[in-house]
């Protein structure tokens, strides 16, 4: 067997922070003090571990001297914890008002996992999704104009279009916030999401983009140009936290899981 020392690049406000609410917990919840295999900052850098790195549970658990039961246990507490301080989405919405913020942008991610049981009426994977060709979850990032990802949905099963699943979690509230004057940017995948969604008109079945008008071809140039920075939202938490680009765990965590990746990714300075 070979030792070595590894580094986990996280600022180490970020695993005091989460410590900090992993010991507030452990109050809440009345855990006897020493009872624990690991402390709150130790467990912290275990999950962390996890969110950053995509490693191994049985790995981590191994690394702190824990059995793998205990290391999931400690994941799933760390992102229960996360996920609890991530924003309402009403209450985003109503800072980006009061920040004088022109117009927000919507977008859909895949969150990849691996392949589930789960059949739809018609026979086909449920959470398998036929545009990207994988397993997984359909997650909704509203962003603000430059990008930085804002709020996360609940996960809805891959085969779930963008559509339905802001119709699910988001609209209601962008429509409140449309009709207050901060409207939304979003791609194709949402047309005929509703008024105050502003999305590029599509082109007449089988001819070129030239069959549009020129005002509308230069609205929806205005458009794409626009919320192309709102494209770096899912690519921002997957690259920072690699867990997202594949998890492993029950799909059903997959929100937890990317609300938990925000509330990290707003303390990332």
């Amino acid at each position: 067997m070979v030792t070595y020392a590894a580094t986990l690049d996280v600022p180490r406000h970020i695993v005091e922070f989460l410590a900090r609410l992993l010991a507030a917990h452990r109050c809440r919840i009345g855990t006897p003090k020493s009872s624990r295999a690991l402390g709150p900052f130790r467990q912290a850098v275990l999950v962390l571990r996890w969110f950053r790195e995509r490693g191994c549970v049985q790995c981590l658990a191994r690394d702190a001297g824990v059995s793998q039961a205990t290391g999931y246990r400690y994941l799933h507490e760390g992102i229960d914890v996360l996920a609890d301080q991530a924003p309402n989405l009403h209450d985003v919405l109503k800072r980006c008002q009061e920040s004088g913020m022109a117009h927000l942008m919507l977008d859909g991610t895949l969150i990849e996992c691996d392949r589930v049981a789960g059949i739809r009426e018609n026979g086909n994977d449920l959470w398998f999704s036929q545009k990207h060709k994988a397993f997984g979850g359909n997650v909704q990032f509203p962003s603000a104009p430059d990008g930085t990802p804002l709020w996360v949905s609940e996960v809805e099963p891959g085969s779930t279009p963008d559509i339905t699943a802001a119709r699910i979690h988001a609209l209601p509230a962008l429509y409140k916030a449309a009709a207050e004057g901060l409207p939304t940017l979003a791609d194709k995948g949402y047309i005929g999401a509703g008024i105050g969604i502003h999305v590029p008109v599509r082109r007449p079945k089988g001819q070129s983009e030239q069959a549009l008008h020129e005002d509308t071809r230069t609205m929806n140039a205005l458009i794409r140009g626009v919320r192309s920075l709102g494209e770096r939202a899912a690519a921002e938490l997957k690259e920072r936290w690699r867990a997202l680009k594949r998890v492993t765990l029950s799909p059903s965590r997959i929100g937890d899981i990317a609300r938990a990746a925000l509330v990290l990714n707003t303390q990332w300075k």
